[in-house]
């Protein structure tokens, strides 16, 4: 009688045993949690075209500016009278520009996580006697920005109708000093805060 015992008591302990087994195993829990929103992510994109910076007509233009740790471009316009001389022109466009960089993204664009560091109050003039015709002076020495607003606006410029097209441009400060050929690369674009922009002497161009 304890042999049989012992034996209906070993036959038991199988099933139950391969039953604790089972629960061993990692199954998805049907419990639900609420953990609240997940974070929130810069977009570095528009969902939709920007109506406010869209509003005002005049000529279609990119500005870049900061997103992340890198530069974006964005759509911008700047007025421009019908009629300009070439050079004006170049200067009203170089001037649009640097105002538009220096203005407040919009809530749009604040909500996709831009922002800008160059301030208001920079303007831009020609080119000094002995400068290249191509140079663009502004109201506070390249040197004295920051990298980050020196990077923008090397980039917009260079970009753009106040340059020449080919990546580059010509920049100087009020003071006496030449100016220097400063080149926009992807480098500068991907990095902006610690890659400041290559530039070069440009005496002799």
């Amino acid at each position: 009688m304890t042999a049989r015992l012992a034996t209906v008591s070993r036959l038991l302990a199988v099933p139950a045993l391969a039953v604790l087994l089972a629960g061993c195993g990692i199954r998805a829990t049907e419990v639900p949690t609420n953990f609240g929103p997940a974070p929130s992510r810069v977009r570095c994109s528009l969902a939709e075209p920007d109506g406010s910076a869209q509003a005002a007509r005049g000529l279609p233009v990119q500005v870049f500016l900061l997103c992340g740790s890198s530069l974006v471009t964005v759509d911008r316009t700047v007025r421009v009278p019908d009629g300009a001389a070439d050079s004006e022109r170049r200067l009203l466009v170089a001037q649009g520009l640097l105002d538009q960089l220096a203005q407040s993204p919009s809530p749009a664009e604040k909500e996709a996580g831009y922002s800008t560091d160059v301030r208001g109050g920079i303007t831009v003039g020609g080119p000094r006697p002995g400068d290249p015709e191509d140079a663009l002076r502004l109201s506070m020495a390249p040197d004295g920005l920051t990298s980050y607003a020196l990077a923008q606006i090397v980039c917009t410029f260079s970009d753009s109708a106040a340059a020449e097209g080919d990546g580059s441009v010509v920049l100087g400060g009020p003071g006496a000093g030449p100016p220097r050929r400063y080149e926009c690369t992807d480098e500068v674009r991907a990095r902006p805060g610690s890659k400041e922009p290559p530039s070069k002497d440009v005496a002799g161009e």
